[in-house]
């Protein structure tokens, strides 16, 4: 039993990924699941779609890796955060669809707690803000839309769970209803200084609290399945940034990742202490080990890796997301056009869930080249915004160091642009599977099978370091005209 089987289960895709002892990736199996946008700002998943791609990628994975159920000593598990399921205690069946982190259909109900002036509590308690991205109001609108909801909700009926919850649930066969802290911290109904969830905010908001999961350490016991032909304890969870943090091996306060998937999300470890943001970033739990939590700043930005999609999907004028950096290399420098993807409003540090994506400085001869460059470029910008925000809250000293994982890490370009507008070197890991490798050492080591985290850290290796090579005064003025092309689209 020397394998580990981690679950990432993401946006817009589920993986399984089989580790063997040496925390080497044996086989790797994917699949995608449709999307569904019924309005404007709304995004929604098949709670059934993802529970189904789960399982079968679990099993084609093992199975590449030509090992059994008797061969894996655990499973972790990491999800895609603050998206939303509601299903029934008995049958299982969700009674709404997933609603997903990106969707914006709650943000009346923000405003209306901001205008009761509920946010500072809210902010207090949990690090968040009252915005439409965390669960919390996505669950009370599922009770307030679907017919009866409420009613069975309150009467102990159904249960509330973020996709962690809802896989654990599923399973162990309905045995184990649990989350653990990182996912919990992103509920907005859960009080990262107290440890637990917090009565007055789940009244404030309308959650019936007997919905909520049992709430344990990122590397803990969650029962077992026994549905890949063995009984598998699943012993490591931890929601997808903080599981990519925990890959990076970045345990010492201080320490940065960002990941570029669908989204970009930059955590700053700040230890054992909960630093509350000036500067509108969100204060989290990294992870939590034998009780103790880890707590990290982190900033959210909704669209990265969508921006090149929207390219490929929406326009049409790649057909493949590799097809960009060549684009970027070919565009005319003597355009600067300023992309600001604000598809589903803007995170961090603006939360502006009402504007949306706009596009400055075009000419006649604007083309291709020119718009695959300004979709790479917004993400170089949004990460300078984060950074610049985290520098006037955390009081750390020392160079920062950018570890970075994800999807569009693998366009140098993309990478070498980051470095050049934030002025920070940019480490690309050896292992670019940072998310399930994070989940896979929770599990592992809670196992027995992997080291500790000193152990863990020692063995993190560096593929590319990304120098930033751009003048002070050329980064500036570029990121200048970003501020500029941001203040013309927020609507507040």
């Amino acid at each position: 039993m020397t394998y580990i089987l981690a679950i990432d289960q993401g946006t817009t895709s589920s993986r399984a990924i089989v580790f063997d002892a040496d925390m080497r990736v044996s086989a790797v199996a994917q699949e995608e699941f449709p999307q569904h946008f019924p309005q404007s700002g709304w995004v929604e998943h098949d709670p059934e779609d993802l529970l189904a791609t789960t399982l079968s990628t679990c099993r084609a994975a093992i199975d590449k890796a030509g090992i059994t159920a008797q061969d894996i000593a655990a499973i972790g598990i990491t999800n895609q955060r603050e998206t939303t399921v509601v299903w029934d205690k008995t049958t299982g069946k969700p009674v709404y669809n997933a609603i997903v982190w990106q969707d914006r259909r709650t943000a009346e109900f923000c405003g209306i707690l901001k205008q009761g002036g509920h946010e500072p509590e809210i902010t207090a308690k949990t690090g968040l803000l009252a915005d439409p991205y965390f669960s919390g109001t996505k669950v009370a609108w599922i009770l307030n839309h679907v017919d009866g909801a409420r009613k069975r909700a309150e009467a102990g009926e159904l249960l509330f769970g973020t996709v962690d919850s809802y896989l654990i649930w599923h399973l162990t066969g309905g045995a184990v209803h649990a989350t653990d802290a990182t996912n919990a911290s992103r509920t907005m109904l859960y009080n990262i200084i107290d440890g637990a969830w917090d009565a007055d905010l789940c009244a404030m908001i309308q959650v019936p609290e007997t919905m909520l999961p049992d709430v344990r350490n990122s590397a803990d016991d969650f029962g077992s399945t026994t549905l890949f032909g063995g009984d598998i304890p699943i012993m490591g969870v931890a929601g997808d940034q903080q599981a990519a943090t925990v890959g990076q091996a970045c345990f010492t306060p201080g320490m940065m990742k960002s990941t570029y998937g669908t989204g970009c999300f930059a955590l700053l470890n700040t230890g054992d202490t909960p630093v509350p943001s000036q500067n509108r970033l969100l204060t989290t739990i990294a992870y939590q080990l034998d009780g103790k939590p880890t707590y990290a700043l982190e900033g959210s930005i909704f669209i990265a890796g969508a921006v090149v999609q929207w390219l490929r999907d929406g326009l049409g004028i790649i057909k493949d997301a590799r097809e960009t950096q060549a684009l970027a290399e070919a565009a005319d420098t003597a355009q600067q056009l300023y992309m600001v993807p604000a598809f589903t409003g803007l995170g961090a540090p603006y939360w502006d869930a009402e504007c949306r994506g706009a596009i400055y400085g075009l000419t006649r001869a604007s083309g291709p080249a020119d718009f695959a460059r300004a979709a790479l470029e917004s993400v170089g910008y949004q990460t300078r915004d984060l950074l610049e925000a985290m520098r006037g809250d955390w009081d750390g000293s020392g160079e920062t160091v950018l570890r970075v994982d994800g999807g569009m890490t693998a366009s140098a370009w993309t990478m070498q642009f980051l470095a050049d507008i934030t002025g920070a070197p940019v480490d690309r890991p050896t292992l670019p599977e940072t998310t399930a490798l994070g989940a896979a050492w929770l599990a592992g080591m809670r196992a027995g099978v992997y080291p500790d985290m000193e152990g863990f850290a020692a063995n993190w290796a560096r593929d590319t370091r990304f120098d930033p090579a751009m003048s002070h005064d050329t980064a500036d003025a570029k990121y200048a005209g970003w501020k500029d092309a941001v203040r013309r689209t927020l609507t507040t």
